[in-house]
Parts: structure tokens; C-alpha cells; sequence
């Protein structure tokens, strides 16, 4: 199944259980960008590789969920 936004890009194409994201999945960015490729468990991301952004686009985190905590790097204002 595939998700889009208001403009139709696409957010989302992946796996879905009773309404949730469940399964193999990737979710993208307003920009296309890939920000999280892996599994999803009742809407969360479990296992997989990720990226967070903030709402400016600035990286804040990039690395792995394992069992939906986040292992990899975490970045603040200053870059670091």
C-alpha cells in the first residue's frame, strides 16, 4: 500500500495490519527523501535504518531501530 501527502508525494509504501503500519515498509520524507527503510510493528518503527530530521530539515538522528529504540548517532543544534 502506498501513502501520499496533500500534494501527492509519496510518504509511505509498505505493509499495513488492522490500520496500522506492520510488516516491511519505507517512509519518505515531504522532499522524497528515504527517512526510514525496515519494519514496522502496530504503526511503530521496530527493526531497520533510519534517519530523523527536525522540523527545519536539520539531521538529528541516523542509524538503527532495534526492537523501537534507536541505536546510531543522535545530532543536536550544533551539528554534533
Amino acid at each position: 500500500m502506498k501513502d501520499y501527502n496533500y500534494y501527492n508525494k509519496l510518504l509511505f509504501e509498505g505493509l499495513y495490519a488492522r490500520g496500522f503500519r506492520n510488516g516491511k515498509g519505507k517512509e519518505y520524507d515531504e522532499k522524497g527523501n528515504i527517512i526510514f527503510n525496515g519494519e514496522y510493528c502496530n504503526g511503530i518503527r521496530w527493526n531497520g535504518k533510519g534517519k530523523e530530521y527536525d522540523n527545519n530539515g536539520k539531521l538529528i538522528f541516523e542509524g538503527e531501530y532495534i526492537n523501537e529504540e534507536k541505536k546510531g548517532k543522535e545530532y543536536y543544534e550544533n551539528g554534533k
